[in-house]
């Protein structure tokens, strides 16, 4: 059997492993479970916390995984964190509730928690949202608006946070030090990998310094445009299982 030509397999979920009714096929499995059992880490870094993991950790078995766009990371025998100072968490959310209208989530050290409620999410409704960065660690701010497209979503941002649009109708805000390049190389250096020994599925803006860094950088079809220009390879969409389908043409298991 030919060697395996990388050692990470670092896959982003939804939109790229995850088909769009959220399951995984089991091809894929039994694609995930061979590169696994012939050696490979298999490496999951996704806008997800933890809690929204734990079914495919289950049935993948993820040896790490960077979660919330790398604010938190989960590597054999710790966590790393790069949450949102303080103060700085306090400036975005007073801006965001100033914006009539503005829903917005945050992920917190205890949980997610949201100016309304939002039932696919199930978070804790905060009537004073912008307090609660003075009662626990920021991970991540989500604000949309039922007028404005994301990129109309505009505040003075601090200078140790950055703000992205995922999903095409949301807007992200996160410290500089959380970024799934970060939580990928935490990831890497704790199984003493080099990013050359990785291959990495993606489709959205976070995806792209990933993609550019690893070894091999792979776009799903159904990634942005963006996205798809600097890739390595556009692999099949997520319902065709692009991920899987890549991996065997690159390991052919028979």
């Amino acid at each position: 059997m030919v060697k395996l030509p990388y050692q990470a397999v670092i896959v982003d979920l939804d939109r790229t492993l995850l088909r769009t009714d959220k399951t995984v096929s089991d091809y894929t499995l039994d694609v995930l479970r061979a590169w696994q059992e012939a050696g490979a880490f298999l490496l999951a870094a996704t806008a997800r916390p933890e809690r929204a993991i734990t079914e495919y950790q289950n049935l993948i078995g993820f040896h790490c995984a960077a979660t919330l766009n790398g604010a938190r990371t989960v590597i054999p025998g710790g966590i790393c964190e790069n949450p949102i100072d303080t103060e700085d968490a306090l400036a975005v959310l007073e801006q965001l509730s100033g914006l009539g209208g503005a829903v917005i989530s945050v992920e917190a050290e205890n949980g997610i928690y949201a100016n309304v409620d939002i039932p696919f999410w199930q978070p804790t409704v905060a009537d004073e949202i912008w307090n609660l960065p003075r009662k626990e660690k920021i991970y991540k701010i989500i604000a949309s608006h039922p007028d404005l497209p994301p990129e109309q979503i505009l505040i003075d941002l601090p200078e140790t946070v950055y703000s992205t649009v995922a999903d095409k109708k949301l807007r992200q805000y996160m410290s500089k030090t959380a970024t799934k390049w970060r939580g990928i190389k935490q990831m890497l250096d704790s199984l003493n990998l080099e990013a050359d020994q990785a291959i990495y599925f993606g489709d959205d803006n976070d995806d792209l310094e990933p993609i550019r860094r690893c070894g091999r950088g792979v776009a799903v079809r159904n990634a942005l445009d963006s996205v798809k220009e600097i890739a390595d390879e556009i692999a099949e969409s997520n319902d065709e299982d692009g991920v899987a389908r890549t991996l065997d043409r690159l390991w052919p298991r028979d």
